[in-house]
């Protein structure tokens, strides 16, 4: 993204999400001491679990390293827990990297040339890896050698590098964006789903036995019921609600006081936070719920157009409150009822003609 000088503002305002996806540094270190140990104790993903379980028993049977695993789906949903479970069921050790730190295959190789056998390699983000880099890895995958290059122009020399067996854990929130050479050299490929509330409702539970917070059923529903189906913000949220019943009740988190809590950050039942709120606000009150294009409705919110597009619309357009169309963004119905607005008879179609895409 290219910020201009009110980029570090908006960038700030953004790392202040209760209900980003994305991790922060108090996530890092909360959820190293949260994470479950084994797939009996991961919660949710019912199908990724069992298979992955069948996966993991196999190459145990076997006594041999597990095959590749490739794990898409949305930040906060268990990517890297699971990769550190497959290392934990397995008895391996654990490297972890990401792709943008890997920008050379020289990065690369020095990695894999240091792996012990049976080793696990979790690769985060693996979509945003070099290509260079990319193209050692479908070698090391399959064949377990790197050719590393050494000198330069008609004088380089290939040198072949054996590699000990070991499984890569590759986790991407863009699928799409693998090449189908990696891709294909997956033996097992996960997609995460977004929690069902009653999934983040023992998530909720589980998390505040191991942080001793009192918390009953009702206030747990209340929590989960706002996380956007996605663990780590149910476990942020979870963490702040602490605070405020810390201070302004008696420790013990029930349903008013979690509503409480959350309407002082500013988190709706439904999840939505300032952001939201001011991206559908301003599409129903300015522009008579659409359509309306995407730079229009980023300047009336005070925001940049990649801000709104990234942050704020897939979740809106997941619970079904904005659509994206060939002629600009429109609310839906459900839009309108959330915020407790009347459509206007004409159906917004009076600013077509002015703010279309």
């Amino acid at each position: 993204m290219n910020w201009d000088e009110t980029g570090p503002d908006t960038d700030e305002r953004l790392d202040e999400r209760l209900v980003q996806a994305d991790a922060d540094g108090e996530d890092t270190a909360v959820e190293a001491a949260l994470r479950p140990k084994d797939l009996d104790e991961f919660v949710g993903q019912e199908k990724v679990r069992e298979q992955l379980d069948l996966v993991l028993k196999a190459a145990r049977a076997r006594g041999a390293t597990a095959d590749h695993v490739l794990l898409s789906g949305a930040p906060g949903l268990g990517k890297t827990t699971l990769s550190m479970i497959i290392a934990a069921e397995m008895g391996a050790p654990i490297r972890i990297t990401s792709g943008p730190a890997i920008q050379h295959a020289g990065d690369l190789a020095a990695i894999l040339s240091s792996l012990q056998e049976g080793e696990v390699l979790f690769l985060d983000e693996i979509h945003r890896m070099s290509r260079p880099a990319e193209e050692m890895l479908y070698m090391a995958m399959e064949d377990f050698r790197v050719d590393v290059i050494v000198g330069k122009g008609p004088g380089a020399t290939a040198i072949p590098l054996e590699l000990p067996p070991f499984t890569l854990v590759g986790a991407t929130t863009r699928a799409g964006l693998l090449p189908p050479p990696l891709r294909d050299r997956f033996g097992f490929t996960g997609h995460m789903e977004f929690y069902a509330p009653t999934e983040l409702e023992r998530v909720i539970h589980r998390s505040a036995r191991l942080l001793d917070v009192e918390i009953d059923v009702d206030g747990a529903a209340e929590i989960a019921g706002r996380s956007r189906g996605t663990p780590r913000i149910a476990n942020r949220l979870l963490r702040r609600v602490r605070d405020y019943a810390q201070v302004k009740a008696d420790g013990r988190i029930d349903r008013p006081v979690a509503a409480a809590a959350l309407g002082v950050y500013e988190v709706d039942a439904r999840g939505l936070d300032r952001l939201d709120r001011a991206v559908l606000g301003a599409l129903l009150k300015l522009f008579g719920g659409g359509p309306v294009g995407l730079s229009t409705l980023a300047v009336a919110v005070g925001e940049e157009r990649e801000t709104v597009e990234e942050v704020a619309e897939p979740f809106l357009v997941r619970e079904g409150l904005l659509a994206r169309t060939p002629r600009g963004r429109v609310a839906t119905p459900a839009a309108w009822a959330h915020l407790g607005l009347v459509p206007p008879q004409h159906g917004g179609k009076g600013q077509q003609g002015l703010f279309g895409a």
